[in-house]
């Protein structure tokens, strides 16, 4: 039998919208003789719903469309992933559409409740497998988290499938489709059952959903795989035992994240519908990194970048900005900040008088530019896409209503050694950054001579000691245990644990992490703890 896979992008809430998705799949399966349709989870809601789903006019529209695409294909198996509403119950249910009317409904049994999951919060539990027949095969459908644990397999064997069919909505991280594998190869394994792997593509909010569909055989070879990050409907032959269909060549890690950050930004200005981005092009590798994935996400026509130089800015930024722009095609504008600065200066000067010049005065050169960058968004309706990197976020080294200033943090989850790795490789599919960008030690440029390892450890080390302490819940002492400069250590666990109230008025952006500082960091600002260093 054949079987297509709709790799599809949909919106929350948009119910209209995501049932003409499907609808295109449907026909895209009936014109390449396909018997069974699968969409993934919460297809036609659109995945998180968050507390939408607490709405009942969000779930009874939910339930006309699913009614009306029933009624779309009579001569398919469609299954559509939605949630379901009993009285005041709601479920993560997926439907098996057939002859103009819902034929089976199967609800997610098990709930997943840690790092960006609350589903406990929304759902009920499922507790009846659901094995329903296509093209003369059994096929038990499950619901992302359930084939995480043997029983949901052992479940669906015992009632007789032939198929495991897992429709997802899983959120990206790095590394997450080898994990994905793993898993689904020990069910695969313990079942002898084939496995087919249906999963959703996009961006929403923080969250980003790389797609890469694939299927195993029974034997636990690789017989499919999606694209990532590529909607499709793709035609899986089911024969025997066996899963045949298209192999997507895999992808470097580098690329991978690049084509995340792309998806998440592209999706969460489309589907908020604005016109373009704005981005404060400093001349530095953030902002250089930032620019060139607007650019490629968008388009250059939909990206204004705008550079803001102050008496501290060194000519070789304002050149190396006006560069950027040019290669990568984008419209660009230099407005400098100094009038403002010093009328802030002449305005706090009484008040001031006596002290010293310190972080304020940078301060205020920041909060002159982030007031630049929203007056101009105010105007043209641009979306300000800020530049700040993980390393920053988790150190606090940015200005409140500054640098921070913005719509959409496209880098909050990139430290920044990855930084680096981005902009190399984004320059060996065509150069859009400078060298000496890539080069230079990076500076605020807020003070003479100023440079970020002034006021922070080196990147390397930064980087990876907040990936252990923030990423991995590794306690201090046992970071300065593989051999991390123990004053470091100190340090930059302190900076993370201070500048909480920062962070939670940061933007969302697009989590490429196993831990981001968003959905799944859910830290107190008013704190006695404090870790024993």
């Amino acid at each position: 039998m054949k079987i297509a896979v709709a790799q599809i992008n949909t919106t929350v809430g948009d119910f209209a919208g995501n049932a003409a998705r499907i609808r295109a799949a449907v026909d895209a399966a009936r014109a390449a003789g396909a018997q069974l349709v699968v969409t993934p989870e919460m297809a036609l809601s659109g995945y998180p719903p968050e507390d939408l789903l607490f709405r009942n006019d969000f779930c009874d529209q939910c339930e006309d469309e699913l009614l009306e695409l029933a009624a779309y294909a009579p001569d398919l198996a469609v299954v559509v992933g939605h949630p379901h509403r009993e009285g005041r119950i709601r479920y993560n249910a997926a439907s098996v559409l057939r002859g103009g009317r819902i034929e089976a409904i199967y609800f997610k049994q098990h709930l997943p409740n840690y790092n960006v999951f609350d589903e406990k919060r929304y759902f009920a539990t499922g507790n009846r497998p659901c094995v329903f027949e296509a093209g003369g095969r059994r096929i038990a459908l499950t619901i992302c988290e359930d084939l995480w644990f043997p029983q949901s397999a052992t479940q669906a064997k015992a009632a007789g499938a032939e198929l495991l069919l897992s429709i997802n909505a899983s959120p990206y991280h790095r590394n997450k489709l080898a994990q994905r594998y793993e898993v689904m190869g020990a069910r695969v394994k313990e079942a002898g059952l084939p496995l087919l792997y249906v999963h959703w593509v996009g961006g929403q909010d923080e969250l980003v959903f790389d797609g890469a569909s694939f299927g195993f055989s029974a034997d636990g070879t690789l017989g499919y795989q999606g694209e990532s990050f590529r909607e499709a409907v793709d035609i899986v032959e089911f024969a025997g035992e066996r899963l045949t269909g298209p192999i997507a060549p895999p992808l470097t890690e580098e690329e991978t994240i690049y084509r995340a950050l792309e998806t998440g930004l592209r999706d969460y200005v489309g589907k908020n519908r604005f016109p373009g981005v704005l981005v404060g092009l400093s001349g530095g590798i953030d902002s250089a990194l930032v620019a060139a994935i607007c650019a490629d996400a968008l388009g250059p026509e939909r990206v204004h970048a705008v550079m803001m130089p102050s008496d501290y800015t060194a000519a070789m930024s304002v050149e190396d900005a006006r560069e950027m722009a040019r290669l990568m095609g984008i419209d660009y504008r230099e407005i400098a900040i100094r009038p403002v600065f010093e009328a802030f200066r002449a305005q706090l000067a009484p008040s001031f008088a006596g002290r010293a010049e310190d972080a304020t005065e940078e301060n205020l050169q920041a909060r002159a530019r982030g007031t630049l960058l929203m007056a101009l968004s105010n105007k043209f309706g641009w979306m300000v896409v800020s530049t700040g990197n993980k390393s920053e976020m988790a150190t606090g080294y940015a200005t409140l209503y500054g640098d921070m200033a913005g719509g959409f943090a496209l880098i909050k989850d990139v430290v920044k050694t990855l930084v680096y790795r981005l902009s190399w490789w984004r320059n060996t599919r065509g150069r859009v950054i400078p060298q000496r960008v890539i080069d230079r030690a990076p500076s605020a440029e807020l003070r003479p001579g100023q440079t970020d390892q002034d006021s922070l450890p080196p990147y390397e080390l930064l980087d990876a000691v907040v990936e252990r302490y923030m990423e991995r819940d590794m306690d201090p002492e046992a970071i300065m245990g593989l051999g991390y400069d123990a004053e470091a250590v100190r340090r930059v666990v302190h900076l993370i644990r201070v500048n909480e109230y920062k962070r939670r008025q940061a933007p969302p952006g697009v989590r490429i992490t196993p831990r981001g500082f968003g959905k799944d960091w859910r830290y107190p600002i008013t704190s006695g703890f404090r870790p024993k260093v």
